[in-house]
């Protein structure tokens, strides 16, 4: 449980443009709607509607100057009529910061006013809004004088800061936007999902890229942007498969035409070495052939690594029969084993077809074999296993010799590295081209340590489909 919430947690703070793009919405819609409440308050505090309308006035006048002689009556009246006046300004709360107040004069005595917590607004000038200061607050008020009698009608209203404190105090501002933000997150999600969809499709066709595959990408978006950015893709794929392309060239290059003059050198230090008569000349001779083939196989192999770095779509792979070609390759490599004193032992199942390049294949095999005879003590055997394992064809090869260390196992797949304590010469370019083939064929390769404290080199690729159309190859 705690794994999965801690997985969720990290999901979530992994940073996302999906919700960047909807918080970007949700903050846009809750700006657009600040925007509007603070216009309407600006605006009331501009242009106060209530203060401006005339007839309120003129109706509080002629109540106050017809009852004049019914003081009773003349309350009574007027406190009905600032009950609806709160009534439709502030709710019918006389209490509230946003409540409007009446005050009426008839000469110099205050016959009315809206509630006593209020003390009396005077205006410096009749028959104009101005922002008045009475007691802790401030108020929009304007002063009506009455042109035929000395009646005075006074109607105030809170300054913007109370307005926008009942605003905010009464949910006119948040209520809102949580009512409607979350109707909105749904259509942002899916408009913005709709929107991603050529995004997603670029990302599919990425992803599903093979480490070989440099060809240009298939879908040319019609968005403009996007172009930019498939462009840039296709136009880096292309600097890298011009690069790529002239770094095996120039290797493939120098290692054919350094195999002519290493051919022509061990044919004359071979002839030196049988006309030679001298014990030291010979010896010297031989460590000279000795680098030689030493040479040799490191141009061998510089020319299989490009042979299977040159596979690609257009070289179409073909049904073979993966027991067969192990078999075929064991032959040819029969005579190397005996010379080191090695015997190699092969346990297969029949027909384990594989789809892939013959070559390239028969170069992997070559490999792991050669390894595995090269590194085994004289008198031991190396064991080749070939057999299917659920969908997979599976290839092992064993051996007794030293193995390689946990921490390099990932390590000697590179080109060029080798085991720092290996007293083996070599290149370090066999693992390297095993790693190449397999990663071509869509497989895993993997080392470990086998049951007599050698190496054991695995390999797992797809099998082939019972009814696909190519013919069984079978060496």
């Amino acid at each position: 449980m705690m794994q999965a919430l801690a997985l969720r947690w990290k999901n979530w703070k992994q940073p996302s443009l999906m919700r960047r793009l909807l918080l970007a919405q949700m903050a846009v819609v809750a700006l657009l709607w600040t925007m509007t409440i603070a216009l309407l308050l600006y605006d009331s505090y501009d242009d106060p509607e209530l203060l401006k309308y005339d007839k309120i006035f003129n109706t509080v006048m002629a109540i106050a100057q017809n009852m004049a002689e019914q003081p009773e009556r003349q309350q009574q009246t007027l406190a009905a009529f600032d009950a609806a006046l709160v009534e439709t300004v502030a709710d019918g709360d006389p209490a509230s910061d946003s409540a409007p107040v009446l005050q009426v004069w008839q000469g110099d005595r205050l016959v009315y006013r809206s509630t006593a917590a209020v003390p009396v607004i005077l205006n410096t000038a009749p028959n104009r809004i101005e922002t008045v200061k009475a007691g802790n607050r401030e108020w929009r008020a304007r002063t009506l004088v009455s042109t035929t009698s000395d009646t005075r009608v006074l109607l105030a209203e809170p300054s913007v800061w109370r307005l926008t404190v009942t605003v905010l105090n009464r949910g006119y501002y948040l209520l809102p936007l949580v009512i409607s933000l979350p109707f909105l997150v749904f259509p942002a999600w899916l408009s913005v999902r709709l929107a991603l969809r050529p995004w997603r499709q670029v990302s599919k066709e990425t992803a599903e890229r093979g480490p070989a595959d440099l060809t240009p990408l298939s879908y040319a978006p019609p968005h403009k942007e996007l172009q930019p950015l498939v462009q840039s893709i296709n136009s880096l794929l292309q600097r890298v498969r011009d690069s790529t392309t002239r770094e095996r060239s120039l290797i493939a290059d120098a290692a054919h035409e350094l195999r002519t003059p290493l051919a022509a050198m061990r044919v004359n230090v071979e002839a030196l070495k049988e006309q030679s008569t001298d014990e030291g000349q010979r010896e010297l001779m031989g460590n000279l052939l000795r680098s030689n083939d030493r040479a040799a196989r490191l141009v061998g192999q510089l020319l299989q690594l490009m042979r299977s770095d040159a596979v690609s779509g257009n070289n179409l792979p073909v049904m073979l029969s993966l027991d067969a070609l192990v078999q075929d390759r064991l032959a040819m490599i029969e005579g190397l084993a005996s010379a080191r004193h090695v015997e190699l032992e092969l346990v297969c199942d029949d027909r384990v077809p594989v789809l892939g390049e013959r070559e390239s294949l028969a170069s992997m095999v070559d490999n792991l074999i050669n390894n595995a005879i090269k590194y085994s003590p004289e008198g031991t055997t190396v064991m080749v296993h070939v057999a299917r394992d659920g969908g997979h064809a599976l290839l092992t090869v064993a051996d007794w010799g030293p193995g390689i260390p946990p921490p390099l196992r990932e390590r000697v797949f590179d080109r060029f590295f080798r085991n720092p304590e290996q007293t083996q010469s070599g290149s370090g370019l066999g693992l390297a081209i095993v790693k190449s083939v397999v990663d071509w064929h869509g497989g895993e390769v993997s080392l470990g340590e086998a049951a007599g404290g050698g190496l054991l080199a695995t390999v797992r690729l797809p099998l082939a489909e019972a009814d696909a159309p190519q013919p069984l190859l079978c060496s």
